[in-house]
């Protein structure tokens, strides 16, 4: 039986495994940005070493398992990656179109969007504290893209909402399919993205710098994946997603630190909504998930 030092360490390395995923997903932004090629590039080159990473990890936590049954994803697993094919594109897609924050700000707010979508789809009850947070959510999304009506980052910030769209939806269905290998649907959504662009583009006409940053931007992307998926099995699901909130100003740092971009006005008062109706939601699961004992 494990002990409760047992148990505190666990804790604190889930803790820190998850807030090192979410250093490494906040750099999403920057990287995009920094690389000079094109969108199907960037996609080609994440998803080729994404893809050998995960799928490296994937046999890995399957050594000890002799039945090739957790290395199979069947109709749904290619569904479920297919959906993340598209979220991913449009995701690497915003950020070269809109600020680093508009793209963050919307994609906090996938969690509301996925329960709103399981009311829709599934009829699944969705609780009054997060109906409460989506609709917060919803007007600060409304005040990111209303703000860039008329600007070139107008068409970014709608692709970011349908990237949060793409991304609920494939929450969504991982619950449905909850038999799936997520991780490995992960892996096969990343090698779809690979082997399209690799039609599309020409992934080996880059810069050397460019052939660096995509490397690096592969690589970050993978070991997010690893260590959040590692990270969310020592934790509880409360604790990771309150832990996953501090991508928001993370990757707005990151962005003002190594591009020097600062957002409009609109950008941090609709952030200042997500992220307070985010960070209001997150407390309170965690506190729902660890009542205080008298």
């Amino acid at each position: 039986m494990p002990t409760q030092e047992t148990d505190g360490t666990r804790q604190l390395l889930g803790i820190g495994l998850v807030l090192a995923s979410t250093v490494a997903f906040s750099l999403s932004g920057v990287l995009t940005k920094a690389i000079e090629s094109d969108t199907w590039t960037i996609a080609c080159w994440r998803g080729l070493l994404g893809a050998v990473c995960i799928v490296t990890y994937v046999l890995w936590r399957n050594r000890t398992d002799p039945s090739p049954a957790g290395i199979r994803l069947g109709w749904r697993g290619w569904l479920l990656a297919s959906v993340g094919s598209l979220a991913s594109l449009a995701f690497i897609a915003a950020f070269k179109m809109t600020y680093v924050a508009n793209v963050a700000i919307i994609y906090a707010t996938v969690p509301f969007a996925a329960a709103l979508l399981e009311w829709v789809m599934l009829r699944q009850k969705v609780r009054r504290p997060t109906m409460i947070a989506a609709m917060i959510s919803v007007v600060g999304v409304l005040v990111i893209v209303g703000a860039g009506a008329g600007s070139i980052n107008l068409l970014g910030d709608f692709v970011a909402v349908l990237m949060m769209l793409g991304n609920a939806l494939y929450m969504v269905l991982i619950r449905v399919f909850s038999q799936t290998p997520v991780v490995l649907a992960g892996a096969a959504s990343a090698f779809q993205l690979f082997v399209i662009g690799w039609f599309l583009t020409d992934p080996l006409a880059v810069s050397l710098q460019d052939g660096v940053l995509l490397t690096v931007f592969g690589l970050s992307f993978a070991i997010a994946v690893i260590l959040w998926t590692e990270g969310t099995r020592c934790i509880t699901a409360a604790e990771s997603g309150l832990l996953g909130a501090a991508e928001v100003p993370l990757a707005i740092l990151m962005a003002w630190m190594f591009l020097a971009e600062v957002p409009p006005m609109a950008s941090f008062a609709g952030g200042l909504l997500v992220l307070c109706a985010v960070l209001w939601h997150a407390v309170g699961d965690y506190r729902r998930a660890n009542p205080v004992r008298r």
